[in-house]
């Protein structure tokens, strides 16, 4: 979009905040950029220029707005639609993986040389990995900076920094302040910041609408006993995560999610965020899927009722393709029980003074030599879940936010006892593909009973290429036309 001058420009111009994250609007005369929703009177247009991030505004010299801090907009909705390999670099790099494991790490995870990959950014985001990485550490500093009273020793570290004086430096630089000067503004405007050792309470953007009943419902509702709970109004699980476990505990607002996190080592901070932004899809464009969807007379009232679904993800893809295997052909309470098992048996303990949460769902190591007596359900669900297990661990099937979705797709399939269904399922919650599309799922088929749709599974595929390309979302919507637990939030008593 950045490259369309004057869409861009009519979007400043009208202060649109959907359009927050798209791009960025920078500033010729003051070097500064904003987002495309800043409050403060447009400049003239031949000193306005549109960046892809704010990765390449920074690369270009330009620091962010005092005002509307696009450095901590939503992130770009493009990312989670495509399926390419730039929108599968940015979602690792999103992910920490370049700070964990460099250019190199990600290039490889991504089957390109260094060159290549850093070439196709540079062209379509206007940033090589390091500026990508390197804008993200700064967002995060920032936050910490603004929101905690932690040192900034700890601020630089958890940010994903190598040193005290890199993180002054690229503060200061980006920022044109240094970190106490950050620190002090923020005081001045909004008291002092929250968060203790180990514990920090951080504010998540989501663009609007946001109907955040549904995607709380069903985290609610599938909820696994030790992993996971809800709370004085607030859905909580433990994470595991590269340097230690955490537990984040995630309360929805009409505009925003608080975001209360404890982590065993701050350096996992980055990472965290980005995968409670996930495992919430925060990222959607809702005025897309909504324009889309409710566009179709089969849908409308659906989408009318409750515009702005997100989808239920995962902070981990292994744990959710297994959990998704276990719950095959049986009910949502059922798979709990099965996921809830495997947790007892084989999750890593965790310290929960706040709440209920015991373990962190166990890793495909730690499940690698899994007793089938923990298995309590049919053999040939036994052999699927065993095969998923060693097919991850040997790299086989891949798993993680950067893999190509249809070629995981195929390797799902490949594994006896896994069908379209499950394949599906997993593309849709654990990869974020917007078209995945369960059409055996009895709870879609049941919806489309409901609403008149075509019956049968090949007539209702085939009906469903409208919904192109947030079949995803479609899904979501047919399941609130259920009376069922995954629509209800805060869930009711038992």
């Amino acid at each position: 979009m950045y490259d369309d001058f004057d869409r861009c420009y009519r979007a400043v111009q009208s202060k649109d905040a959907r359009f927050d994250g798209w791009f960025v609007t920078a500033v010729l005369t003051t070097k500064i950029y904003c987002r495309p929703s800043c409050p403060v009177r447009p400049p003239y247009a031949r000193n306005m220029r549109f960046y892809p991030t704010a990765a390449a505004a920074q690369k270009a010299g330009f620091r962010p707005c005092k005002r509307c801090r696009p450095d901590a907009s939503p992130g770009s909705p493009e990312w989670n639609v495509r399926g390419d390999v730039v929108a599968r670099a940015m979602r690792l790099i999103a992910d920490g993986t370049v700070d964990r494991d460099g250019v190199t790490g990600l290039a490889g995870r991504l089957g390109y040389t260094t060159r290549q990959l850093e070439r196709l950014l540079q062209a379509e985001v206007g940033a090589n990995p390091l500026a990508l990485a390197r804008a993200q550490r700064t967002q995060t500093a920032r936050i910490l900076i603004e929101t905690t009273e932690l040192p900034f020793s700890d601020v630089a570290f958890a940010a994903g920094f190598s040193s005290i004086r890199q993180f002054n430096d690229t503060v200061r630089t980006v920022c044109d302040m240094t970190p106490t000067m950050l620190r002090q503004r923020a005081r001045a405007r909004f008291g002092r910041g929250e968060g203790g050792a180990g514990a920090l309470s951080l504010r998540l953007p989501v663009r609007t609408p946001f109907a955040y009943e549904g995607v709380f419902g069903h985290l609610a509702a599938s909820a696994v006993p030790g992993v996971e709970e809800v709370r004085d109004g607030a859905y909580r699980r433990t994470v595991r995560l590269p340097n230690g476990n955490g537990i984040v505990s995630l309360t929805p607002q009409p505009d925003h999610v608080q975001c209360r996190v404890i982590l065993d080592d701050f350096r996992d901070l980055s990472t965290a965020i980005a995968r409670c932004r996930r495992l919430l899809d925060l990222d959607a464009d809702p005025e897309a899927v909504v324009d889309a969807l409710g566009a179709d007379p089969d849908l409308n009232v659906l989408v009318a009722k409750a515009p702005g679904q997100r989808i239920p993800r995962t902070v981990d893809e292994h744990e959710l393709a297994l959990r998704v295997v276990l719950g095959q052909q049986v009910s949502v309470k059922r798979a709990r029980t099965y996921a809830g098992r495997l947790v007892a048996a084989y999750g890593q303990p965790v310290t929960d003074s706040s709440g209920g949460l015991s373990h962190a769902f166990p890793s495909v190591a730690q499940l690698a030599d899994v007793d089938p007596a923990h298995l309590a359900f049919p053999k040939t669900r036994q052999r699927a879940v065993l095969t998923l297990i060693r097919a991850i661990a040997d790299g086989d099937v891949t798993l993680d936010p950067g893999c190509d979705w249809n070629s995981t797709r195929e390797q799902l399939r490949a594994i006896p006892g896994i069908g379209d269904w499950t394949a599906e399922v997993i593309a849709m919650r654990g990869l974020g593909d917007p078209d995945a599309f369960p059409v055996t799922d009895l709870g879609v088929q049941l919806a489309a009973k409901q609403l008149g749709l075509p019956s049968g599974q090949r007539a209702l595929t085939e009906h469903s290429r409208r919904w192109r390309p947030w079949r995803s979302y479609a899904t979501q919507h047919l399941w609130t036309a259920l009376d069922h637990a995954v629509n209800q939030w805060p869930p009711k008593e038992n």
